[in-house]
């Protein structure tokens, strides 16, 4: 069954609480949450105060992403704060491969990210230390953007060069294109607008769910 994550980038800031706990009663699996540093993507947002407090409030499983040039200054402050996947850039001036064994090491999964214009090579050095592979299907910073299918075929390549763990997308991801995706691997789908605009965010997510791959159909 395909994950649902919705991104809280999505949703209305000053009515957050009230925006998740709709998403969390529609049956969505994850939620996304962005962690921006207004250097390695053009935006700023959530702190580990937000992870914190999300965490006390839902039952849910707490999806963070770090986009930013440092991940190893904040990664145990997420971690603390209630974080059960933290993913970092392959792009990020850190070392990826030490942040990912320390995210691990820490109980949860650990995640490794690539933007759209970055060669699979730059992750498969993490193919065995990383429990997700988010692949980015629009350059990262805001939502609404209009989805790269160019990536798509990064995400097959992933696969097919042996690649085990989940397969995550994030970045203009709609019900009338997941199909395409979930035939190229799959297995989280990170939606912003299409689910917190949707007319029947529960009726969305269950005919997500009842996704399969072409060749399991």
């Amino acid at each position: 069954m395909i994950k649902v994550a919705p991104s809280i980038l999505a949703a209305d800031p000053i009515n957050l609480e009230r925006d998740v706990s709709r998403a969390v009663k529609a049956g969505c699996d994850w939620l996304h949450i962005d962690v921006m540093d207004a250097h390695f993507v053009p935006n700023l947002a959530y702190t580990p105060d937000v992870v914190r407090r999300l965490n006390e409030t839902f039952d849910i499983h707490l999806d963070v992403h770090l986009m930013m040039d440092h991940p190893e200054t904040l990664a145990d402050a997420f971690i603390r704060a209630g974080a059960d996947t933290l993913t970092i850039h392959a792009e990020a001036d850190t070392d990826a491969a030490a942040l990912l064994g320390k995210i691990r090491e820490a109980g949860i999964l650990a995640g490794v990210s690539f933007k759209p214009g970055t060669p699979t090579e730059a992750v498969k050095p993490y193919f065995e230390t990383a429990d997700l592979i988010l692949a980015m299907t629009v350059e990262p910073g805001f939502g609404g953007q209009k989805l790269d299918r160019n990536v798509l075929a990064k995400m097959r390549e992933i696969r097919v060069a042996g690649y085990r763990g989940l397969i995550e997308a994030d970045g203009g991801l709609r019900e009338d294109n997941l199909q395409e995706l979930i035939d190229s691997g799959l297995d989280v789908a990170v939606m912003g607008t299409a689910l917190f605009r949707a007319p029947d965010m529960p009726e969305a997510i269950r005919r997500i769910h009842g996704m399969k791959r072409s060749t399991e159909a």
